[in-house]
């Protein structure tokens, strides 16, 4: 009697089989983007009708997540946005979204790094850099600080003038080389590329020159005013003095 053959690791795999697999690990890194992003966009819409907060739980392949602190935000088109500027300036000043598209642009590409923890690499932002705005409504020298306000109702930021003036910090109008969309604060929000996100307000709608910083919503709840992102979260960006 013939011994048995000796047992193999597993079945033998076809050379069919084996360059299907291939085809579909190729097929999903080319659709990997794709994918990411539809699930941003439906985890984006699902949040906008979530009041309970609960969307923000869902794990997201790494990519953004969202954050309202609002159960529904308006929605702004190119007819109805307007970014206000006003405060201690020489001349306030209010701008379309035209208006600000034909501004000279900033384009950056940074790690966006959330407090909460999750991160987003090499995440290009584009806009006006909020120094230009800033010069052309003629800062007094009064003025120490810029405060956001956003036309969600609620949501606010701040910055010394220092801070506002440096030359990572945009009026962003695309991300990832797009529009920015309503979920990702659209169609105008803040870019402060050197500090947690929070500090990057969505929803633009006013920036407003202040003698001092007035604590923004998160800092009201017992976030820093100053959100560096130091060395130890893999950034290298230098905070002002």
């Amino acid at each position: 009697m013939n011994p048995e053959p000796p047992e193999r690791n597993g079945a033998p795999v076809g050379r069919r089989v084996l360059l299907g697999t291939l085809g579909l690990g190729a097929l999903g890194v080319v659709a990997a983007p794709a994918l990411q992003r539809g699930m941003e966009a439906f985890l984006g819409g699902a949040a906008q009708r979530d009041p309970t907060g609960l969307t923000d739980l869902l794990p997201n392949g790494g990519g953004f997540r969202y954050y309202s602190v609002t159960s529904s935000v308006p929605h702004k088109d190119a007819g109805s946005y307007r970014l206000t500027v006003d405060g201690l300036v020489d001349r306030p000043a209010s701008y379309s979204l035209a208006d600000l598209r034909v501004l000279p642009r900033t384009r950056m590409v940074r790690d966006v790094q959330c407090v909460t923890g999750w991160r987003v690499p090499s995440t290009a932002f584009e806009g006006v850099r909020l120094s230009e705005l800033l010069d052309a409504a003629g800062v007094r020298a009064a003025a120490g600080a810029v405060r956001f306000t956003c036309f969600d109702g609620a949501y606010s930021e701040s910055l010394t003038l220092e801070q506002a003036r440096r030359a990572d910090v945009l009026v962003a109008l695309r991300m990832r080389d797009e529009d920015l969309g309503h979920a990702h604060g659209g169609p105008v929000r803040l870019y402060v590329a050197p500090m947690y996100f929070y500090k990057s307000a969505k929803w633009l709608s006013g920036i407003t020159l202040t003698k001092n910083v007035r604590p923004g919503y998160w800092e009201e709840r017992g976030y820093d005013v100053d959100a560096w992102v130091g060395r130890s979260n893999g950034r290298d960006d230098e905070p002002t003095t």
